[in-house]
Formats: structure tokens, C-alpha cells, sequence
């Protein structure tokens, strides 16, 4: 049994982790911390969690107790957590906020997207884990990267309001989501970073603009994105491309008929859909953001990690109404 260890036990992130690694047949969850909430059972904080454990939270990390550890922390946490607690080499680390994402910033973490890095993750120690916004756009565009046929692209996403956190915002609070759409951070958001350096990977110098607009949805989980640029393929060309990079890829989906959110919610997967219109190559990607783009990945990545088939303990149900 692979032993496993969350930090920062309490977020929206952690039960979703929580929920998948409780019924995963070759893991035991050892150490659950969460400072503010030590010696508090795990269901009185993820509710939907009662009956299936009798875990309470810790106020540390025991080190002793685990294989891998899970960090499920607000972005900049992860650096200040392992620079204060180094965990020994031994142990596995996946951290799941955007510490750790750009190689620009020279540290040992290989970036955790199985469909871009599947050997390198096999072999690693510490995985960064992808975005969420990042996982959805960067599906969308891989194929075209990787047969160097990427021009300037231009993106538009909604979230769910999940991917805002668990902490109250101004913008996250029902009486304001709800019945509301708004944009934020147009053009500047912050895994624009790791979307460039993922295509940059496949297609060599690419330097043209990602103009992304990210949109706040009036719903609490999901992605969906559409991406488009200029392409001189025909439409079923692209389409065969994007089959044949996925064929081996069992959470990818290249669909024929135009997706909907609730395909893909509460589960690993991503569905894509192309189109052709006149010059230009559009591509539908959806994700659920707290299973593909962050919880169901991580455990993707740890099963890859341990030499498990990565599906393991993943295959999710889609919440149909």
C-alpha cells in the first residue's frame, strides 16, 4: 500500500483528494495536517466525507508515516512549507499549487502533465502539478504544437467558482456569483507561464501571442475553454491529428458531436472537440477543475510514479443532471 500524507488537509483541493484516495485500492491515507483545524474530524470540514472515515487532522506532517506527500496549499505556501520542513529525499512529493511549475526558476520538480511528460513522470521524485486553466488550454493545443502548426492563439475560459479557493472573496460568495459572469486578469493570468513553456516544449521557439481571457461562471466546478488560430489543415486532418496524440492518453476524449460541461464534472477527463471555419481551427476542451485540473491529475501523476496503470482508482462517474 502506498502511504500517503496531505498538507493542508482543509481546501477544496484536499477533499477532492480526499474523496478519490479514500475508495483508491492500493493507497492508506496515514497523516492528514491541517493547522487550523488539528484534532477536528475530517468530515465535520468535508461534510460529504461523513460516514466513509473516522480521520482527524493533525497539527503536523509526520515524515515517519508516508510515502508520498500530497501539498495542497495556497500558491507561495508550498516554498515556504518545504523550506522550513525539508521532507526527506525518500519521499514523494506532488504540490499542487504553481510553486513549482516554471523551469525558468531551476528547481527538481517535473511539471505533472501526463499527456506532455509521461516518461519523465514515471521516473520522478516531485511533481509540480499543472493549473487548471493551464491543463484545459493546454489539451486544446498540444497536437497542433507537436506537429509544429501553432500560430497565434486566442482562448476564452470559464470556471466554476471553486477555482477560486475555499476562502470567502469579494467575488466568490453566492450573492454575488450567482446570476453573474464577470472577467478577470485578461491577458496577464497567471498560468500563462506554464501554458507557454509546455508548447514551447513540443514547438520550438514559439513565440506568438496566447491572448487568453479568463471568465468568472456562475456555477461551482468546471472548465470550459475554446481556443482558436489561424491553420491551413482541413478540419478533418486536424481531427485525425488529435486522435492519433491522445490514442494512448485513456483521459483524453477527441469527440465527434460538441460537448457540455456535465460530461466531464466530477470526473478525470478532458473532451475535445474541433471545428474548422474558414481559415481558422477552433477547439472545444472541457475539464472538471478540482478532479483533472488539480486533485484527479495529482493522483494520475501518483500513480504513474509508483508504477500503477494511471487510471487506478480514477474512473470517476460524470454527474449526469
Amino acid at each position: 500500500m502506498i502511504k500517503v500524507g496531505i498538507v493542508g488537509g482543509a481546501g477544496y483541493t484536499a477533499g477532492e483528494l480526499l474523496r478519490i484516495l479514500l475508495h483508491h485500492p492500493h493507497v492508506e491515507i496515514t497523516c492528514i495536517q491541517s493547522t487550523s483545524n488539528a484534532g477536528n474530524a475530517l468530515a465535520s470540514v468535508h461534510t460529504d466525507l461523513l460516514g466513509d472515515t473516522d480521520l482527524i487532522f493533525s497539527a503536523e506532517l509526520n515524515t515517519d508515516l508516508v510515502d508520498v506527500v500530497f501539498l495542497c496549499m495556497g500558491h507561495g505556501k508550498s516554498k515556504e512549507f518545504l523550506s522550513s520542513k525539508p521532507i526527506p529525499d525518500h519521499i514523494k512529493i506532488i504540490d499542487l499549487s504553481h510553486d513549482y511549475r516554471l523551469e525558468a526558476e531551476k528547481n527538481d520538480f517535473v511539471y505533472g502533465l501526463p499527456e506532455l511528460n509521461l516518461e519523465a513522470i514515471k521516473g520522478a521524485n516531485k511533481i509540480a502539478n499543472p493549473g487548471c486553466f493551464a491543463t484545459a488550454i493546454q489539451l486544446a493545443l498540444l497536437p497542433l504544437a507537436a506537429v509544429g502548426k501553432l500560430n497565434e492563439v486566442h482562448v476564452n475560459a470559464v470556471t466554476g467558482s471553486t477555482g477560486a479557493g475555499q476562502q470567502p472573496t469579494s467575488t466568490s460568495h453566492f450573492s454575488w456569483r450567482n446570476n453573474n459572469v464577470s472577467v478577470y486578469k485578461a491577458f496577464s493570468h497567471q498560468h500563462l507561464g506554464e501554458i507557454r513553456q509546455s508548447l514551447k516544449q513540443l514547438q520550438k521557439g514559439f513565440e506568438k501571442a496566447i491572448n487568453f481571457i479568463p471568465v468568472r461562471g456562475n456555477f461551482a466546478r468546471g472548465i470550459m475553454a475554446t481556443a482558436y488560430t489561424d491553420c491551413q489543415l482541413s478540419e478533418e486532418e486536424v481531427l485525425n491529428m488529435y486522435k492519433a496524440y491522445y490514442k494512448d492518453h485513456p483521459f483524453v476524449t477527441v469527440s465527434d458531436v460538441n460537448p457540455h460541461l456535465k460530461q466531464v464534472v466530477n470526473t478525470n477527463k478532458t473532451i475535445l472537440y474541433v471545428e474548422k471555419h474558414d481559415d481558422k481551427i477552433l477547439v472545444v476542451s472541457m475539464i472538471d477543475n478540482l478532479v483533472k485540473g488539480a486533485s484527479g491529475q495529482a493522483v494520475q501523476n501518483m500513480n504513474l510514479m509508483f508504477g500503477l496503470d494511471q487510471s487506478e482508482g480514477l474512473r470517476l462517474k460524470p454527474v449526469a443532471f
